[in-house]
């Protein structure tokens, strides 16, 4: 690799990229079943590297719809973590699926006071791409509009994991929906805009390194399963990557929003995605 001057800060630019893509898939709420399908077949068209869901659904001692989805697509490796049973004792997760092998994974609580308490949690998967483990965090923050201060600590509770989880090679990918807005106190926290939780630790928004300077929204009301909550539309899903390293390595080069177009007549969920790629 050429040496680093000032006229190449990250020395020779890596040129390989890896397809991060992030979404939540809606539980089993709405039509469930025949949305399972439009999701499967979004998702192979994608074809992304490493895939981070929300509201992902499981069954007690059965299987769960991220093992489905990743014998679906191929034979991804894949990771799921839950702390909440909704009806019937159906699970309501996180998950990660991964074209290569998950090392390792763990997942924790997030903080919210006993009256808010929505079990959320941030799944942890290391991920033994080719070219070097990638480290991927894979977040559902509380949603209500009036609790940014809970997001906040739970922003500074995924921070100390991604902290502790060094030392790494790449920059570590945090994904998920965080229910907040981008000039919210919250991702201001993330973004090196506001103070950040742990010194050091910042990451870049894929959507606005990348996007194609529209608004990115996600949640929107040209979505007719969104529209029904009778909200504004919001940018409030995320790929995020911690700061690059030698070569550009985890640059984002690249973001779209992904999900907004029906498959047979069916809209996937009541969320769109976010499709990024960064130099890997």
């Amino acid at each position: 690799m050429a040496d680093i001057g000032w006229d190449s800060p990250w020395g020779e630019l890596v040129e390989t990229r890896m397809r991060v893509v992030t979404w939540n898939l809606w539980w089993r709420f709405g039509p469930w079943e025949a949305r399972q399908p439009a999701i499967t077949e979004t998702l192979r068209r994608l074809d992304a590297d490493v895939i981070c869901l929300q509201e992902v659904w499981g069954v007690p001692g059965g299987t769960n719809l991220a093992e489905i989805l990743a014998a679906d697509l191929g034979g991804y490796h894949h990771a799921y973590a839950q702390r909440l049973e909704l009806a019937e004792g159906v699970t309501f997760g996180n998950a990660v699926l991964a074209r290569w092998p998950i090392a390792r994974s763990e997942h924790r609580p997030l903080p919210a006071p006993e009256r808010w308490e929505e079990f959320r949690t941030v799944l942890f998967c290391e991920v033994s791409g080719p070219r070097g483990a990638v480290q991927v965090f894979c977040t559902h923050l509380n949603w209500r509009f009036d609790h940014s201060h809970v997001r906040q600590e739970q922003v500074r509770a995924i921070c100390e994991l991604i902290a502790g989880t060094r030392p790494r090679d790449y920059p570590p990918v945090l994904c998920g929906d965080f229910n907040a807005d981008p000039d919210s106190d919250e991702m201001r926290m993330l973004n090196g805009k506001a103070a950040a939780p742990v010194e050091g630790l910042v990451f870049h928004d894929a959507w606005e390194l990348g996007g194609d300077g529209g608004p990115g929204t996600t949640w929107s009301n040209d979505n007719p399963y969104a529209a029904l909550d009778l909200e504004r539309d919001r940018r409030i899903d995320y790929v995020l990557a911690g700061w690059p390293k030698r070569g550009g390595a985890g640059h984002i080069v690249h973001a779209e929003v992904i999900g907004t177009d029906p498959v047979d007549g069916v809209v996937p969920s009541d969320h769109y995605g976010v499709l990024a790629e960064l130099r890997y």
